[in-house]
């Protein structure tokens, strides 16, 4: 029976490790080489940013607000993805370089291509592992992050006291719409260029609009101004229903009446509500929210805030991508022979190698949201221009 059971055992573990064996030596031990040190970068970057960019903030809540430690402790793991897609790429970058790096000075690549084995081939294993890593961050960006900034801000909100334990608040909500007039027959016009109603409502909590002003314009010689404290969407009746206001209607002669009212039902769309609803930041989005903003910013016909959502969710695919970029040139430049990096000396080129490339991201974005580059070339320029840089280092190898 014992050797039964040790039998059955040796057949799972043989089940476990058999794909790792069925790699091929040399990518093996590439690998070998290549994951310990990105698995201490992850950790290393994350640590590092974590403690920059949320733990002070939490030790600040915690003395000053009365944050309980186990809240805060929630909000830090809750925070902890949105900071490991920032430690991805880098982490590839870092890796690699170390790694190729410590091998070309120990002569180990040279002797790799003494055997014929071109650079392509020696880093075939650091690009397999960028790809896996830039799926890996997208899947995390646009499933993971979204949500636990969500339960962070959440978790914050109820540990600490009244002053943070808010609903989130919108300001300044402006819906405009276009489209044609009724005219003195009550039939619409021709044309559809017309600017009809304007919504404005100066804050939006817990599904309320407040202090709302409605701007008229879809009857021809008739201009009407409503104004109310407040305003809720009846989704069965697709119309709003106003709450302590007034409407005053001016026609074409100048005659003007008013009427005040405790309750208004005021036939008008959605897309006040839907406006309210979109996350300031693309970071908050997943990218099926992303693409529903798209939708909605182009019904508003908001030219700035649809280029910038346009670009933003084309970023939700080069961020990620990222990790290729670092990857290939990591590698590259690691494995090069005149390249003997130490572990300082590899972290200092790592480093001038993200600024610029992070920099040459933020200036494509911003000339994108101008409008100076449309929104897919101002997000994937950065990639395709790097990615031509690695692959031009690698046609320049001797040993392809």
């Amino acid at each position: 029976m014992k050797l039964s059971n040790q039998s059955l055992v040796k057949k799972t573990i043989n089940k476990i490790i058999a794909p790792w064996h069925s790699i091929a030596l040399i990518d093996r031990w590439l690998l070998g080489q290549i994951i310990p040190p990105m698995l201490f970068a992850i950790s290393a970057f994350t640590v590092i940013s974590l403690s920059v960019g949320v733990m002070f903030d939490l030790i600040r809540k915690i003395v000053e607000y009365g944050l309980p430690l186990l809240k805060a402790l929630q909000a830090l793991i809750y925070s902890l993805p949105s900071f490991l897609v920032l430690s991805f790429p880098m982490a590839v970058l870092l890796s690699t370089l170390l790694s190729y790096g410590k091998l070309s000075a120990n002569s180990e690549l040279l002797a790799l291509r003494s055997l014929g084995i071109s650079t392509s081939r020696i880093i075939a294993p650091a690009i397999a592992v960028s790809i896996f890593m830039t799926g890996l961050t997208f899947y995390f960006n646009d499933n993971l992050v979204p949500n636990s900034n969500k339960f962070a801000e959440a978790t914050l909100r109820s540990g600490v006291g009244s002053s943070f334990n808010k609903e989130k608040v919108k300001y300044n909500i402006i819906f405009s719409r276009k489209g044609s007039r009724i005219d003195l027959n009550n039939k619409p016009t021709k044309t559809n260029t017309f600017l009809t109603h304007i919504f404005y409502a100066s804050k939006f909590e817990k599904n309320t609009m407040r202090e709302v002003t409605v701007l008229d314009f879809s009857r021809v010689n008739i201009k009407q101004i409503l104004t109310a404290k407040s305003a809720i969407f009846d989704k069965d009746n697709s119309s709003w229903i106003f709450t302590d206001g007034s409407i005053v209607s001016t026609d074409s002669i100048g005659k003007t009446t008013s009427i005040n009212f405790k309750n208004y039902l005021y036939p008008f769309v959605e897309g006040p509500l839907d406006l309210a609803k979109v996350p300031k930041d693309a970071s908050d989005m997943s990218l099926k929210e992303a693409l529903e903003a798209e939708r909605i910013y182009k019904k508003l016909g908001d030219l700035k805030q649809i280029r910038k959502i346009q670009v933003r969710i084309q970023e939700k695919f080069t961020f990620p991508c990222a990790c290729l970029v670092f990857g290939l040139i990591g590698s590259i430049l690691g494995s090069k022979s005149n390249l003997r990096s130490s572990k300082s000396q590899g972290f200092g080129l790592s480093v001038l190698l993200i600024l610029v490339y992070y920099v040459m991201s933020f200036i494509c974005s911003s000339f994108g949201v101008t409008g100076l580059l449309p929104p897919i070339i101002a997000a994937w320029f950065p990639v395709v221009i790097s990615l031509g840089g690695g692959f031009y280092f690698l046609r320049q190898s001797s040993y392809i």
